[in-house]
């Protein structure tokens, strides 16, 4: 349940934000692409959230720290020398990303957990290749739950443009999906 609030009370940070944290890291993976540089960017959104709770006025607290985490994870991005479009698989303790998803569930025949296999790491490829706006329109809306106007409030741009980048971000997908199945 989405917690909208009045006004900032010093004393409800840790009710209010610190619940968002495993999408705060979820959205900071898919836009810096490594789960060590997540962890430091959901810890920096953290430690942003707490300096200025107190002036935070009221509203979707959720979106307001999801964009302090986006902010934070293009701020990283900008920061960081060298490629910083490298796979959160690439580079991080390897720990998270697709190959924990397909872990075949204990009555799946070999062939299935191959097919299932083969089927996450097709859609991994194809939302690493997405631009970053709409790799994060993605994981906003379909892994985080997000409305569209909380996406907006996010990503500080009109809902009109959350539309318009979700359906290409899914016309894309269905393009690579197409694509990799003909290969």
């Amino acid at each position: 349940m989405r917690r909208v609030v009045t006004r900032a009370d010093p004393l409800s940070f840790e009710q209010l934000v610190l619940p968002h944290l495993n999408s705060a890291h979820n959205l900071a993976r898919w836009l810096v692409k490594d789960s060590t540089l997540a962890e430091d960017v959901t810890q920096e959104a953290a430690l942003r959230a707490l300096r200025y709770f107190p002036s935070y006025h009221g509203g979707n607290v959720r979106a307001w720290f999801m964009r302090i985490v986006r902010n934070v994870a293009y701020d990283f991005l900008a920061s960081r020398s060298g490629n910083p479009e490298t796979s959160f698989n690439e580079g991080g303790s390897g720990e998270e990303g697709p190959q924990a998803l397909s872990v075949p569930a204990p009555d799946d025949d070999p062939e299935a957990a191959l097919l299932h296999s083969e089927g996450v790491q097709l859609l991994d490829r194809a939302l690493r290749a997405l631009p970053a706006e709409l790799r994060e329109c993605l994981v906003l809306r379909e892994l985080e739950g997000l409305s569209y106007k909380e996406m907006a409030e996010v990503m500080g741009v009109p809902i009109g443009t959350i539309m318009s980048r979700l359906w290409r971000a899914r016309q894309a997908l269905l393009g690579r999906s197409a694509e990799g199945m003909h290969s």
